[in-house]
């Protein structure tokens, strides 16, 4: 049996350089007044959005591994899928900012939201197929409600993304919203 040690700590150290690459991506203005912090605005409200999607996931990773008690190759190639998926963040990001929220950048950022949930889903599926369907995460996550709900959002947002880029941004913020606080269902299902 695999311990699951080394795969956090991987996955801490590469959702932290995460986050690094994405506030490296804003420049400190070139002028002394607050007038010359505007053209920063658009960069800063995709990174907040951003860093919280980043902290979701390594919350809602970290919940997930507390319940997890082993780790196999599938499991390890799940994160890494998850993980390549959440790099795609900062490129989303940086564009969406950088181009004022134009419609092809919206659109891009929730098709790059949509797969890193989808990639969330293969890590958990791959976890629980592991320990089977009695173990603590499978039964924490019977219901996936939020789940549907979110990709809904995601879709909706990616499709009014190319007619109201703002509205479909303001749907990836719900979802951002709706899953701000840790998944409670699996501190539910702890011993």
């Amino acid at each position: 049996m695999m311990t699951k040690g080394r795969l956090e700590a991987f996955s801490d150290g590469v959702i932290a350089i995460i986050i690094t690459i994405m506030v490296l991506e804003l420049k400190v203005p070139e002028g002394e007044s607050f007038a010359d912090l505007k053209p920063l605005i658009p960069k800063f409200i995709s990174y907040i959005l951003s860093f919280i999607y980043v902290g979701i996931y390594w919350n809602n990773h970290h919940h997930m591994f507390q319940a997890a008690k082993k780790v196999n190759g599938k499991v390890l190639w799940a994160n890494l899928f998850l993980l390549f998926c959440l790099s795609m963040i900062p490129i989303a990001t940086g564009w969406m900012g950088e181009n004022h929220f134009a419609e092809n950048t919206v659109a891009s950022y929730g098709i790059a939201l949509i797969l890193c949930a989808l990639a969330f889903t293969v890590l958990e599926k791959s976890i629980i197929q592991l320990e089977g369907n009695d173990s603590t995460l499978a039964k924490a996550v019977k219901s996936h409600q939020k789940e549907y709900l979110s990709l809904l959002f995601y879709i909706i947002g990616v499709v009014l993304s190319f007619f109201y880029p703002i509205i479909g941004t303001v749907f990836y913020a719900i979802v951002a919203l709706m899953w701000l606080i840790p998944d409670r269902r699996i501190e539910k299902n702890m011993d």
